[in-house]
């Protein structure tokens, strides 16, 4: 659609869509004469705004004379006339500080946690992550007697991190049952991950060569099962989510941003951004309506995906932000947090 206006129009549009991202304020003829390298009537300047509106790329708000870019204007701006700027060396510093974490012998999940924070800060938006979280090689795996009906299912990985769940176990069961189920998956759990080592229990198990009896090798299963297609497997921390609250004008946007955290508490739908990374050369902007992530439209999702030393991506980290936020300032920072990121997790 860009390559249909002429050059007076282009000029025009950006002007108008730069100053709104300045000033989220709708644009009047009388702003555009000032900031205009070149000479125009209002009237001529009415003109091109009408055409720009009947074209979809602008809107006037009922209240204001003035004009504001629409969604579809904002995505035709960032893909036509958006201008990177450069990182200041201090936010460059101030990312790169990730890497004394990581020599503090942080997790991985405190290094995301403290690069999402760091994000939020400089961006002055809320700062999201969304990463698998690590399948490491287990160390044993461990039942524990907790009263009738209940057990406590405990894996320790090789790098000492500790997972537990409670799940439901045949009555009757007795503590000694359970250190035998115990000692069964430690010894085919050990030095593997619970993806490598669970199917093959399983099959065991289903063929009946595991030397258990019925009642333990049915905990074995239910333990096994808690680990299975379970969502909360991934990572997802957001920072700053009081930024999303910053300038807020209306009602209607107080709503939306409410929606929005019971959006992410739940998780609703953003665990997508896992199948977005893989889609994902360098840095994604998702504007309003286009961001179906998330029940309502309004705000812009700025990711970047993270990678391993084998180059697989891994995870993404980024922004949630107003559609008017700054995105030359914003999406360098998205990309260099995503790049440090995957250097310290190789």
């Amino acid at each position: 659609m860009i390559q249909e206006l002429n050059e007076r129009s282009r000029q025009i549009f950006r002007t108008i869509v730069e100053a709104y991202l300045e000033t989220g304020e709708p644009v009047g003829s009388r702003t555009l004469s000032q900031r205009l390298g070149f000479p125009l009537s209002p009237a001529s300047i009415r003109n091109v705004m009408s055409d720009l509106e009947a074209a979809g790329l602008l809107h006037a708000p009922h209240h204001s004379a003035g004009r504001l870019p629409t969604d579809a204007g904002l995505r035709i701006f960032v893909d036509s006339f958006l201008e990177l700027g450069s990182l200041t060396d201090d936010e460059r510093r101030t990312i790169e500080g990730q890497a004394a974490a990581e020599g503090r012998g942080r997790s991985v999940e405190d290094l995301l946690t403290e690069a999402t924070r760091q994000l939020s800060g400089l961006s002055q938006c809320a700062g999201l992550v969304i990463a698998p979280k690590a399948d490491n090689p287990l160390s044993h795996v461990e039942f524990v007697y907790l009263g009738p009906g209940r057990a406590l299912v405990v894996l320790v990985s090789q790098d000492g991190s500790v997972e537990n769940r409670i799940i439901d176990v045949p009555l009757g069961m007795t503590p000694s049952a359970l250190q035998m189920a115990s000692n069964y998956t430690s010894a085919r759990l050990g030095g593997r991950t619970m993806a490598e080592g669970r199917s093959g229990i399983l099959k065991e198990i289903e063929d009946r060569r595991a030397e258990l009896d019925l009642l333990t090798a049915k905990v074995v299963e239910a333990g096994l099962a808690t680990w299975s297609g379970d969502e909360e497997r991934n990572t997802l921390i957001v920072s700053g989510r009081a930024r999303l609250l910053d300038d807020l004008t209306a009602v209607e946007d107080l709503e939306r941003v409410r929606q929005l955290f019971d959006d992410l508490e739940s998780k609703r739908d953003v665990l997508q951004l896992l199948d977005l990374a893989h889609d994902a050369d360098g840095v994604r902007i998702f504007i309003g309506s286009e961001n179906k992530l998330f029940s309502l439209s309004g705000s812009s999702l700025i990711v970047a995906p993270f990678r391993r030393a084998d180059e697989r991506i891994v995870g993404m980290i980024g922004v949630i932000a107003p559609t008017r936020v700054n995105y030359g300032r914003v999406v360098p920072m998205v990309d260099y947090t995503a790049r440090m990121i995957g250097r310290l997790i190789r």
